[in-house]
This record gives C-alpha cells, structure tokens and sequence, in this order.
C-alpha cells in the first residue's frame, strides 16, 4: 500500500508504518489522559495502589472510546480520526463532589450523566442550533479559567501537602513550567507537539535528584492485571447527578468543536450531522462505562484533532493503532504504578502550561465570532456571572440545596446556562 494511505481515511496501512504515526497521537495526549485522575485522586485521597489501577482503567478506557470512534458500534461513534481520554472539563466538579460526597457519589453522577449525554447525541439535529458559536466559545474561556486554581495548587505541592508551597515545589514547578514554555516556543515540529511530555520528563528527573519521588507505590506490583472494575460502589445523589449533566452538556459542545474542527482542518469539509450526533453518543456512553471502572468522563482530545490537522494524518487504522497500543499499556500496572510516582509540582508545572492553552482556545474561538455588542453581553455578563458569583459560593446560602449543589461552586454550569439564556433571548443583529 502506497504512502499516501496514511492520509485518507479509510485504507490499509502496513503494521510497521502503522506504530510510530499511532504511536505519535498516544505521545500528544498521554500526559493530559492520565492527570485528571492523579490530580483528583490525590486531592480525594485515594490509596496509592488502588491510584495505579485508576491510571491503568484511564489508559484502557481512553483506548476503547477511541475505538469506538474510528469504528462505530450502531450510530454510537463518529467514523472519523477523533482521539479520546479523560477530560479535564469535569476536574473541578469532580474533586467538589468527590471531596464533599465520596468517590461513589461521583461515579454514580458520572454513570447517569454520560447516558444522558449519549441520548442527547443520538438527538443532536433537534437542538444543535442551541450551542451557538459564542456560546461554545464562552463556556470553553470558563473552563480555562476554573481549571487554574487546580493547577496553581498542584504547582505548590497539592491542596493539603505538608510541604504546600515549600521551596523545592516552587523550584521543581518552576522548571517543569519552563521547559514546556521552550519547547512550545522554540521546538519544531515534533518536539513542540510533545512539549508538555518533555516538560514533565525534566521536571520528574529533576524532583527524583531532589529526593521528592516516593516509590513505595511500587512495591508488590505484578507484571500484568486486567482492569479492575467497580473499585467504588456507585451511589446516586440527585444534586451530583444534576451538576454533573450540566457538565456534560458542556463536554459536549467540546466535542462539536472539536469534531467541527477536525473536518475543517484535516478533511476540508464540514461535519455531517450523523457525524456530529456519533461523536456526542461515544462522549456519552463510554464515559458512563468509565464510572464503572472508577473514571472521570471521557471527551475528544482538541490536541490530536491539532496533530491531525498538522500532519494530514487520518487514516482510521493508523489511529486504531495508537488505541491499541494504550489498551496494551493499561494492562501492565507498572506503568500506572511508575505514573503515581509523579511529584505533585510536576503536574502542576505542566498543567498550567494545558490550561492557559484553553483559555487561549477560547478567546480564539470569539474572535472568530466578532466582537459584537450582543456577543460583548452574552460573554462579559455570562464569566462574570458565573465566575464572580461562584468564587463567594456563601451567597448562594438562600436557595435549596440541590441550587447550592448544582450552582454555587461551579462556575462553568452558571457560564453556561446564562450563555444559553442570554443567547436565546437577546434580539439578533441585523
């Protein structure tokens, strides 16, 4: 087979051409895939051996939904390149719920909201018209900046630490942060595309000479386990389940972005409805399979959909390779054991890197909007609304508890029904 069927969709590429370009796509999104649940994890408190099989059901779960994706299961999946992995779109409703209710609460949240997200996809061409550009656009810019406490806190050595804010954190983070800023700045190609990956190579080598990684997670681990399933028990809480949907009405307008962008940059066309509806319904049941396996949800990766574009590689294959090869890395737990072992400032150091990189993708998304009076209301009063009022969550104290549960401490659900709203009832621009 000739070269060139690496950049079409559909096609047979041999194995050995197969593995570096599916290796690549696994390399862009490893690093943001398993943070999420490090992160949360270690806020929760979660035992650091059960922590590494976490890390290993993220690997596999990510490896299955981007199956689904390339090669759909009835109208669940898109049949297009789209990579996936734990989103960092629920991080901050996660820790909330998980700190305040439990893990089990949270995956039973977790459970409810991605089938009715999947239904919602299966749906999608009776209320697309909804999630408006500049809604989409505002709500992303919101979960950039909800997501940066998080990692500021990571950068400090974890909320709680005994060593919160001590000068090794600050040195290690400050390293981690610097060495994704030159590759991003200054590398090229492939080196840029992997500049968080070497971020966190030079921050975790420099925190394993200054005696900050503890290895004790190592112990005892075998070379291979499956998945373990159910490691929490699921409970179902009407104020998460409710807090939770409302995230994952946002995670789905991600995915229309993303999966709208992969069309237009990769492909050159627009995205189909069909395609737009299976995308959705993937983001939905397989991230309700991921609270079975004690996950986050899972949404579309915006940096494969950018690696895509940029490559011009879209073979189905060749990204099913780069799927297989992340089931296979999540059966060994000494990988998602090694994994733990990541200082906390290292996260951090690299995560703040991600996250500014969100609020970037957000402010470009309404620029490609126009700064229109009604689109000055809709995106000025929605963030300050919605970050404002949830950062003095206390004045939420008059309403009923599932209002408190749902609204005071997540400011991307209050971003996103006023943008909706405002969207809705505000006179079009002639």
């Amino acid at each position: 087979m000739s070269k060139s069927s690496i950049y079409q969709l559909d096609g047979r590429v041999p194995f050995a051409q197969a593995v570096p370009f599916g290796l690549q796509h696994v390399l862009a999104m490893f690093v943001s895939n398993i943070t999420p649940i490090i992160i949360l994890a270690g806020i929760v408190g979660v035992d650091p051996a059960l922590q590494g099989a976490l890390i290993q059901n993220c690997m596999i779960i990510a490896g299955i939904g981007t199956f689904i994706q390339l090669f759909p299961v009835w109208r669940i999946g898109s049949r297009l390149p789209i990579v996936m992995g734990i989103s960092f779109t629920f991080l901050s409703l996660a820790i909330v719920i998980g700190t305040g209710s439990g893990m089990g609460t949270l995956m039973g949240a977790v459970i409810i909201g991605g089938i009715v997200e999947g239904i919602l996809g299966l749906f999608v061409k009776y209320w697309i018209k909804i999630i408006s550009p500049i809604v989409a656009a505002t709500v992303v810019t919101a979960i950039g900046f909800s997501l940066l406490p998080i990692g500021a806190n990571s950068f400090a050595g974890g909320q709680g630490a005994a060593d919160f804010g001590a000068a090794h954190n600050w040195i290690v983070g400050s390293l981690t942060l610097l060495t994704c800023l030159l590759c991003q700045v200054f590398g090229k190609g492939f080196l840029r595309s992997l500049s968080v990956l070497v971020g966190l190579i030079v921050g975790y080598i420099v925190a394993l000479f200054m005696g900050m990684v503890d290895f004790s997670a190592l112990d005892g681990v075998g070379i291979i386990s499956l998945p373990k399933i159910l490691p929490f028990t699921p409970e179902f809480n009407l104020g998460a389940v409710l807090s939770i949907i409302a995230i994952y009405l946002v995670s789905a307008t991600e995915t229309i972005g993303d999966t709208s962008a992969l069309c237009a940059g990769a492909l050159k066309r627009q995205p189909t409805d069909r395609e737009l509806g299976g995308s959705i319904a993937c983001d939905g049941f397989v991230s309700s399979i991921a609270g079975l396996f004690g996950c986050t949800p899972i949404t579309s990766f915006s940096q494969n959909v950018g690696l895509a574009s940029m490559s011009g590689v879209v073979n189905r294959s060749v990204i099913a390779t780069g799927a297989l090869i992340m089931v296979i890395g999540g059966i060994f737990p000494a990988v998602g054991a090694i994994l733990t072992t990541i200082p906390q400032a290292v996260l951090g150091g690299c995560t703040l890197m991600m996250f500014g990189s969100i609020l970037f993708a957000g402010f470009g998304m309404m620029a490609k909007c126009g700064f229109s009076n009604r689109n000055m209301v809709i995106v000025s009063l929605s963030l300050s609304v919605g970050l404002g009022f949830t950062s003095a969550s206390q004045m939420f104290g008059i309403f009923p508890d599932i209002v408190r549960t749902v609204f005071a401490e997540n400011c991307v659900a209050v971003v996103f029904l006023l943008a909706v709203i405002l969207n809705l009832a505000l006179p079009k621009e002639e």
